[in-house]
Parts: structure tokens; C-alpha cells; sequence
């Protein structure tokens, strides 16, 4: 339940962030929402990295759900990619996310080939 909330309360902030309704936000109010989605991301990492593993339907659906949720942000960035790239305006953090996310699970499926 904990984690729930956790991930709820960064996705509302996150979108708060975007101030999708498009009313004016003071920058303390601004600061004081990135900070607050800091800390709520902190606490999603504690829970994922806290995750153990009790058996072994138990480990592979945690693999199922990690692989889900590595192939819906990679293709959410290559989609942007995509678009940006026809508008001419590709962000550079977006191609940037994507490399890091990319090498990160090709370092972390080689340390545990040899070493797990």
C-alpha cells in the first residue's frame, strides 16, 4: 500500500510540474513541488530497490514487470524522438534518457551474467 501511495503521489506531483492547467505557479511554489517529487521519487527508488524475492514465480514475475516498464519508457522516448525529429527540434535530454536507460540494463544483464 505504501508503495501505491508513493508512486501516486510523485505521478500527481510530476504533474503538477507540467502545470497542465496552465495557471500561474510562483517559483517558490515551483521549487517547493521539485523538491517534494525529489523526495517521492527517493521513496519509489527505496521500495524497488527493498524488493525481495520469495520464490520463483515470485522473481519472475518482478523480471516480467521490469522488463514491462523498461519497454514503455524506452519506446515513450523513441516515440518522442520520432516526433521531435519530424518538427526538426529533437531534445537532447530525451536522446539522452534513452542512452542512459539503454546502457544501464546492458551493464546490469552483463554484471549479473558473471557475477550473479
Amino acid at each position: 500500500m505504501k508503495e501505491i501511495f508513493a508512486s501516486l503521489t510523485l505521478v500527481l506531483l510530476l504533474l503538477l510540474i507540467l502545470n497542465p492547467f496552465h495557471f500561474w505557479m510562483p517559483m517558490p511554489v515551483h521549487i517547493m513541488i521539485l523538491g517534494a517529487a525529489a523526495t517521492a521519487f527517493g521513496a519509489v527508488a527505496v521500495f524497488v530497490l527493498r524488493e525481495r524475492v520469495a520464490d520463483e514465480r515470485d522473481a519472475l514475475l518482478r523480471s516480467f514487470s521490469g522488463r514491462i516498464a523498461f519497454l514503455a519508457g524506452a519506446g515513450a522516448l523513441v516515440l518522442g524522438i520520432a516526433i521531435q525529429s519530424l518538427q526538426h527540434t529533437v531534445d537532447p535530454w530525451l536522446v539522452g534518457t534513452l542512452t542512459v536507460m539503454i546502457v544501464a540494463k546492458t551493464a546490469a544483464r552483463l554484471y549479473g551474467d558473471r557475477y550473479c
